[in-house]
């Protein structure tokens, strides 16, 4: 079945992360009743906090900007979604032979995809999630290791929720108000950081419907090599969770 792409607000009609919340229980509702087909919702929020089910109090932003620091029942810590960041929230059921790591890892490939096809080399880096581009090498920068797009899902009823956001033209300074994912010695960036030009959300659009679209129609496809294993400094594990039937 074919993956129905809803794009819910970018730029001026940015949607306030509330109501994207509850847009997401109804489809996933739907999703589970057999309803609706599998469903991206692509958005763009206003400067907004959201702290997962292993976020410590001392992982809040001690200044917040004034964006609000929301609760949310996906796994992981704190991340932070604002203007310039493109934001998909895949709502599918999980064939029987996907496993949940299996899935996260699609959607991470996806991203890559997304990346290579706009000229940024990047892979996943064993024992943290999302998408990462390599350190600088010794003599041509200072750049650490950093992430272009970060992922937090959870899983009820065999059906997924929240999902991932990719940095194309995002105020990196919000990310200096708190510890991204609580991973302390790496850095954040975005495409058009990397790239040198703007890149927004809307610009690419289309790119990552594409290659969503092709990772979640479940075909077997060949992985991007993994760049170097890294701890996770927080000993969190990765950022999933698994509800299990009936939750």
């Amino acid at each position: 079945m074919d993956l129905d792409v809803q794009v819910l607000g970018l730029g001026d009609d940015a949607v306030d992360y509330r109501e994207a919340w509850e847009r997401q229980r109804e489809v996933h509702a739907a999703v589970v009743a057999g309803e609706r087909p599998p469903t991206l919702l692509l958005l763009e929020h206003p400067p907004t906090f959201t702290a997962g089910r292993r976020t410590r109090p001392e992982d809040h932003p001690l200044d917040p900007g004034g964006a609000p620091v929301i609760d949310v029942d996906r796994g992981g810590t704190i991340t932070f979604h604002g203007p310039g960041q493109l934001v998909g929230y895949p709502i599918v059921a999980l064939p029987e032979h996907v496993r949940v790591v299996d899935y996260v890892r699609r959607v991470e490939e996806a991203l890559i995809g997304v990346c290579a096809e706009l000229g940024v080399e990047t892979a996943r880096v064993p024992g943290r999630s999302g998408v990462w581009l390599r350190a600088d090498e010794p003599g041509r920068g200072i750049r650490p290791e950093r992430k272009v797009a970060a992922l937090g899902i959870r899983v009820s009823k065999g059906v997924t929720m929240h999902g991932f956001s990719l940095n194309c033209d995002v105020d990196l300074g919000w990310f200096d108000r708190f510890t991204p994912c609580s991973i302390d010695d790496a850095g954040v960036t975005s495409l058009s950081s990397e790239l040198g030009r703007r890149f927004t959300p809307a610009d690419v659009l289309g790119v990552v419907e594409r290659h969503v679209s092709e990772l979640l129609a479940w075909a077997p496809y060949d992985a991007t090599p993994d760049y170097e294993p890294r701890p996770d400094p927080a000993r969190r594990g990765p950022r999933v969770e698994l509800v299990r039937p009936g939750a």
